[in-house]
């Protein structure tokens, strides 16, 4: 391991992160609501910390590994967990395990939270929420990919470590830097077409800003504690779905469309059509089960409430225009079914992924048909292109280590006491960055006890990382030269 050249690279970035803490500062100013202090303060520890860290390392630029990068990139989400915390301890008291849960479910866009009364809070509070969302959205490492370059780093092994997908090597543009850089163009491009439409349809300035960070990224975190049912108004609500589906695709396939100017690659892909069919049959389901249980009155409120929940579901943003957990029969188990689903690969959704998905469902086809014809040759394709055997014994091995891990999460978080019900639902809202669960956890994790909000915060970097960047650091061959 590099050691130092990776302790470099923490001080590096942790000093870039530390300039995050300035549009919290003018917020603050804007609102006059005193708590400027408490992010200068947070600004100061933070370049405090990676000066500490660089200083002593700047000579240090070896190219990292690959392995290296796997370690780097986990460690480096811890870290920006407990920096991002440093607000809440210093400004709302918060004890350590509560701030740092707030922070990794802000960077990771899980929006589970511990905090109640939004409404009361701090304008500056509330936009640093938000905008820990819209920086993990993409994933602050890709950012760094973009930025380390012209500081002489190179990028590469981060990016691997990083990104999402069944294909990770793919890249858009020919290089590491100049992808990252379109790929957060578009993310940002999103955004802001996300905070005009949301102010449009009747939202403040504050409000749609903090919304369209959270939307995108699907985060989920809110200003308000109704969430997006706060407003009450269908518009905001269309313009949300349009905007979390959007934040679901997979963002090669928007780096596409915008090339070429055309709708064409969103119509050919398979994920993508896969992804659309997912969503348009588990609203109808949703709707006709509300319907058929006369929880809304007439078809229309049915649709609603279903169009709304399925999307923020699906893609694993976590808004809500109702409480999901207290819909009666099947319904809320629907729901935690498509959120393992998740959205498409390379998008900022969790969950496993419609590709995943998709690709399972052929394999499992496959076995049958090789069942009824032994003799016969049959290859997964994607499309039209074969997928090889080694994509689909990696799919295989995410999928195992997925379910296993939440099977674990599970089992710990009832030894540390919750019922199977909320046990079950932690676990779902945390390894699948929903954020709202089930059962004692429906709306949030704020009466849980610290051991459970832990795992919840294991369980959200297994998420955000794929399970492989993480879990590959408990292997002992991983640390064997």
């Amino acid at each position: 391991m590099h050691w130092r050249t990776i302790t470099r690279l923490f001080g590096i970035l942790l000093m870039l992160y530390s300039l995050g803490f300035l549009p919290s500062i003018g917020v603050a100013l804007i609102y006059n609501d005193g708590e400027w202090p408490i992010f200068v303060d947070s600004l100061l520890i933070t370049l405090l910390a990676g000066l500490l860290l660089w200083l002593p390392n700047f000579r240090q630029r070896s190219e990292l590994t690959v392995r290296d990068g796997f370690l780097f990139v986990t460690l480096f989400w811890v870290l920006l967990g407990m920096t991002g915390a440093l607000p809440f301890i210093l400004g709302l008291h918060l004890d350590l395990t509560d701030a740092i849960f707030e922070s990794i479910s802000g960077f990771t866009t899980t929006g589970a939270t511990v905090m109640v009364g939004l409404d009361q809070l701090a304008p500056s509070i509330l936009y640093h929420r938000q905008q820990m969302q819209l920086l993990g959205g993409m994933g602050i490492i890709v950012l760094a990919v973009a930025i380390l370059p012209l500081l002489g780093v190179g990028g590469m092994q981060l990016y691997r470590a990083e990104a999402s997908g069944v294909a990770k090597q793919e890249k858009i543009t020919p290089r590491i830097a100049e992808t990252a850089r379109s790929l957060w163009l578009i993310y940002i491009a999103l955004t802001a077409a996300c905070a005009v439409a949301y102010w449009l349809a009747g939202m403040n300035l504050f409000d749609a800003i903090g919304h369209a960070f959270t939307t995108i990224s699907t985060g989920g975190f809110s200003t308000h504690d109704a969430s997006i049912a706060h407003f009450n108004n269908p518009a905001i609500e269309t313009i949300a779905i349009v905007f979390m589906l959007a934040g679901g695709v997979n963002f090669a396939i928007h780096f596409f469309a915008w090339r070429r100017h055309s709708i064409q690659p969103y119509v050919t892909d398979p994920e993508v059509q896969g992804y659309g069919l997912i969503y348009l049959f588990g609203t109808l389901i949703v709707a006709v089960s509300l319907y058929w249980a006369g929880a809304y009155a007439g078809t229309w409120e049915s649709l609603r409430y279903a169009a709304f929940q399925v999307a923020s579901i699906l893609t694993s943003t976590g808004f809500g225009t109702t409480t999901f957990a207290n819909w009666p029969l099947h319904i809320p188990l629907v729901l935690v079914i498509l959120s393992f689903t998740g959205g498409c690969a390379g998008s900022t959704a969790g969950g496993i992924k419609v590709l995943r998905i998709v690709l399972l469902a052929k394999l499992g086809l496959r076995q049958l048909f090789q069942l009824a014809h032994p003799q016969s040759v049959s290859v997964v394709k994607l499309g039209n292109r074969p997928v090889s055997e080694e994509v689909l014994y990696s799919m295989w091995g995410f999928y195992v280590l997925y379910i296993v891990t939440t099977l674990f999460l599970t089992v710990a978080m009832m030894a540390a006491g919750l019922d199977l019900e909320s046990a079950f639902g932690a676990v779902v809202a945390t390894i699948n960055l929903l954020g709202p669960g089930l059962g004692d956890v429906a709306s949030n994790f704020a009466m849980v006890n610290p051991v459970i909000k832990w795992l919840g915060i294991f369980g959200m970097l297994v998420g955000r990382l794929e399970v492989f960047t993480l879990l590959i650091l408990f292997l002992p061959a991983f640390w064997r030269r």
